[in-house]
Order: structure tokens, then C-alpha cells, then sequence
């Protein structure tokens, strides 16, 4: 028996597991919302296939995307972390991660959490769309302009409006399977 998927979930076998599994699940946990946060803007002008590839490369290399120990990297780190194979080592990228733990730890103190932060541009529901085909999902949308501007408001960095709309739809604030997709329903 067949499962419905959106289309690019059939891709790859690393796809198939992070669609099945993770993409749209919602997520409260603020070290999860902070690793998907950075994978996405690590993403921005490459494929998704390519950031799971090297997702645990990722994990390693930020200690498990702890963004307290990521707030605190020097000099020296980053540059280790441009010599550092198996990730992306472009260095806007890296600093980006690193001033992005930083406003991410001011948002906390401010809200409480980056969760309690993040949810509240949509009233703690996720959104669900009504998309038949993935050719009819938005690159960004009225709310990723709005999650956008105030994030880079705050002193985040690779948060465009299309990187943001990707992460409201990873983090499950968006709900965009397309209706014939096993998970639209759950």
C-alpha cells in the first residue's frame, strides 16, 4: 500500500524521514527551534537534501546546537569552524549562528522562552494551509514578513522572510502538506 507524500519528500530516503517525522510536527522545545533555526539559514541558497546530508556534521560541530555554548564562541572557534569539514563553512553563515544564539538568549529573558515567543505569532495553533499541490505553497506569506522583520529586529541574521516561512513550516506553526498528504490530516 502507497503513502501520499508532498512531492519533494520523495526525493531521498533523508527526506522521506525528516518529512514522515519531523517537518510541520510542532515543536516547543527551544534547543530544537534553535538547531532548525540555523539549519535553516544555513540552507539559504542550498538544497534541503544537502543540510540533512550534513545535519549531524552540524550537530557535532555546534555542540548539539546548545545555543548557551554557541553564544559564548570566539575567534578562535569560528575559525574553526571554517576549517571545518562536512558542514557549510561559509563564514556570514557561521557569525550568523553564533549572533543568532545571542539574540535568541535576549528573546528567552524577554518572553520567557523562544517557544512561548515564536507561538505567539499565532496564537499557540498551528495554521493549517489548504494546498493541493506544492507548485501552490508560497515562498512567504503576510506572517513570515511580519516574524521576519521582527526577528532581524532583535538582531537575527539569515531570517528573510523565504528562510522564515521555511522555518514556520519546519517548526509546525505552518501546516503545509498538501491536502492529499498522509500528514495534512495529523
Amino acid at each position: 500500500m502507497s503513502v501520499e507524500r508532498c512531492e519533494w519528500a520523495q526525493v531521498s530516503e533523508l527526506e522521506t524521514d525528516y518529512h514522515d517525522h519531523e517537518w510541520g510536527v510542532p515543536t516547543h522545545d527551544d534547543r530544537e527551534l534553535f538547531e532548525l533555526l540555523i539549519l535553516e539559514g544555513m540552507q539559504a541558497g542550498l538544497s534541503w537534501d544537502l543540510i540533512l546530508r550534513k545535519r549531524q556534521n552540524f550537530v557535532e560541530a555546534f555542540d548539539n546546537f546548545d545555543y548557551q555554548t554557541v553564544a559564548s564562541y570566539g575567534e578562535d572557534k569560528i575559525a574553526a569552524l571554517l576549517s571545518t569539514s562536512g558542514i557549510v563553512r561559509n563564514k556570514l553563515k557561521v557569525r550568523a549562528a553564533v549572533s543568532n544564539a545571542q539574540a535568541f538568549m535576549s528573546v528567552q529573558d524577554e518572553f520567557g522562552s523562544f517557544d512561548a515567543y515564536l507561538w505567539s505569532f499565532v496564537d499557540g495553533k498551528p495554521i493549517v494551509g489548504n494546498w493541493k499541490a506544492v507548485e501552490d505553497v508560497p515562498c512567504s506569506t503576510p506572517l513570515s514578513d511580519v516574524v521576519s522583520k521582527d526577528l532581524r529586529r532583535r538582531g537575527f541574521k539569515f531570517t528573510g522572510s523565504t528562510i522564515v516561512y521555511s522555518y514556520l513550516q519546519a517548526t509546525g506553526l505552518l501546516n503545509d502538506h498538501i491536502t492529499s498528504c498522509f500528514k495534512y490530516q495529523q
